[in-house]
């Protein structure tokens, strides 16, 4: 809020924050609800992991500015955004160029970035946690269900046909006794 209070109506101001801020309720949940129904945020990036010195969650940077153009909000998914060097995640140029270009144009990409109107986050509870609006891609293995089902009518009968010998064994056996 200082920093909002403070920016020219021209300007942006990009603050980095810790997730919870983003979703939790309260004195949070109640700026979150001012900022948004002013339209004074213009983006929420989710960035990698382990980015920053002294702690190894992700972090946010919310962007906020005056005089927005559009009564949205954009969302985007850097999480994946990082090279791995030395023990820490680092932003290479090319993965800052990706986001601040997604920011710029206000692009839409799948997995990646989303726009959401200001009525949809308020409906939302004011969460403006960004795996709430940017998908996350599917990578749960694919099964087919025929070749399983197939697979499992071989198991049964497989099955039946040794109860069928291990009860002609012990008929034999009780019967041999």
């Amino acid at each position: 809020m200082h920093m909002l209070s403070w920016l020219s109506t021209e300007g942006t101001a990009a603050i980095v924050e810790f997730p919870g801020v983003l979703y939790r309720g309260g004195a949070e949940r109640k700026i979150r609800d001012y900022l948004v129904r002013n339209n004074f945020v213009d983006a929420v990036i989710q960035l990698p992991a382990d980015l920053f010195f002294g702690t190894t969650i992700a972090t946010s940077i919310l962007v906020l500015k005056k005089s927005k153009a559009s009564s949205d909000i954009l969302f985007v998914d850097a999480s994946n955004e990082f090279v791995r060097s030395d023990a820490k995640n680092k932003l290479a140029q090319a993965n800052i160029d990706h986001i601040a270009n997604a920011v710029i144009a206000r692009t839409e990409e799948e997995y990646f970035s989303k726009l959401a109107s200001n009525d949809d986050v308020l409906v939302n509870d004011v969460n403006l946690s960004v795996s709430s609006y940017v998908e996350k891609p599917d990578d749960r293995e694919e099964i087919d269900i025929e070749a399983l089902n197939t697979e499992i009518e071989r198991i049964v009968a497989r099955e039946h046909e040794l109860r069928v010998a291990i009860d002609e064994i012990v008929a034999d056996l009780e019967g041999g006794a």
